[in-house]
């Protein structure tokens, strides 16, 4: 297993869990994004930077991930390619994304977009808040320790 990062949205202290994560359980950590940003030293941490673009970071995770990778993402539309590709798709309130919910949350996107393409004040998601973070982190163990490998 890898585990692939949308790091462009993704919160620092989300990244902060995934660098230990990948030390601790020597599993490859990649972050993807398309402006730069630093990472600790490791043996275990990458980055990739892609070009601009509308979905160019989302693509290139998609097309180098593979059956039985993580993938950290907030994007519906990237989780739902990831689910599709028998991926595991975790966003960082520590939600899992599956096969049975990922339809209707690909619909609920769409309605909401919809909605602020027509001028109604729909707000963004709440802050990240330290439930969020635990829930993350807990999610996340929940997931190595079942399918990838424990250092």
């Amino acid at each position: 297993m890898k585990i692939w990062v949308d790091a462009d949205a993704c919160p620092v202290v989300i990244k902060e869990i995934l660098f230990k994560a990948a030390e601790r359980t020597r599993l490859e950590l990649i972050l993807v994004a398309n402006r730069s940003m630093r990472i600790p030293h490791s043996s275990y941490i990458s980055f990739i930077r892609v070009g601009a673009g509308f979905d160019v970071a989302d693509s290139e995770i998609v097309n180098q991930m593979e059956k039985g990778d993580l993938v950290i993402t907030s994007d519906i539309p990237l989780a739902a390619l990831v689910v599709e590709k028998d991926g595991l798709a975790l966003n960082p309130r520590g939600e899992l994304y599956s096969a049975e919910d990922i339809r209707s949350r690909l619909s609920t996107r769409d309605f909401m977009e919809s909605l602020r393409e027509s001028g109604v004040e729909t707000g963004g998601p709440p802050p990240l808040n330290a439930n969020d973070r635990q829930r993350f982190s807990n999610q996340l163990d929940r997931l190595l320790t079942r399918y990838g490998r424990k250092g």
